[in-house]
């Protein structure tokens, strides 16, 4: 018996994923959640072979809890929305199913997962939020903390530091580890509001308060947080070219 769990904000979503599910009697429904929070602790408790999981939800919507999960179980996407199917299948997605879901298109995704579930190659969720998969920019950035999930408003953030794979994101109440690459958070971000200054350093450009010379080319910038961090050559041609200077 492989345990699935449901993930959406809709029950009558909810409901029709069920009744597809039940001539698959391979298969048992071991929750279902109304949102990426909920859908993120039933994950941990249950560690389901297989969730079908909706995009747009309150709270923290389907990308953001795949971010959030350290070995992720595989992946149908159902939603009402066909703009995030190209990234969904770059982050090797089972499938995406767009609602309504027929029962001809639900049996084939059951079928492509029966095919793969078979591979001892693991779902490589990851770089699907690590890369804006959003139209426009993301406003806030989702991390675990104590095996909480808190989520940081894009304007509560002083700064950003690349720490081998993790960057750690710091703000007035302190700063949280998250498994990303610096590259990635800068491409989710406006970039009219957050510069790479150095390969190690991201800034909001409303915190930086004056720039001075360190050595040879290099800069320091001083920030509102009272922070100092390096800015690289390439970093003062992106500051100069954004501020107009």
């Amino acid at each position: 018996m492989h345990k699935v769990i449901l993930i959406d904000d809709e029950p009558l979503a909810r409901q029709l994923v069920r009744a597809l599910l039940q001539p698959h009697t391979e298969f048992e429904i071991v929750a279902e959640c109304a949102d990426g929070f909920e859908g993120f602790k039933a994950i941990q408790e249950h560690e389901p072979a297989l969730i079908f999981l909706d995009v747009q939800m309150p709270r923290v919507n389907g990308f953001e809890m795949l971010e959030l999960l350290e070995s992720p179980p595989s992946v149908i996407f159902t939603t009402a929305f066909d703009e995030y199917a190209l990234k969904a299948f770059e982050a090797h997605a089972i499938d995406y199913l767009l609602k309504p879901i027929t029962r001809e298109r639900f049996d084939k995704a059951i079928q492509k997962w029966q095919q793969q579930s078979g591979t001892k190659e693991k779902p490589q969720l990851g770089e699907l939020v690590q890369e804006k998969v959003y139209e426009g920019y993301q406003h806030r950035i989702v991390v675990k903390d104590n095996g909480l999930i808190r989520i940081i408003p894009a304007q509560d953030i002083n700064y950003i530091e690349a720490s081998d794979d993790y960057i750690k994101i710091f703000t007035k109440d302190g700063h949280y580890l998250k498994k990303a690459t610096l590259s990635s958070i800068e491409r989710s971000l406006d970039p009219e509001q957050f510069v790479r200054v150095h390969r190690s350093y991201l800034i909001p450009v409303s915190q930086l308060v004056r720039i001075e010379p360190y050595e040879k080319e290099s800069h320091i910038a001083l920030l509102q947080c009272g922070a100092k961090v390096s800015v690289s050559k390439n970093g003062m041609a992106k500051l100069k070219t954004l501020l107009g200077w």
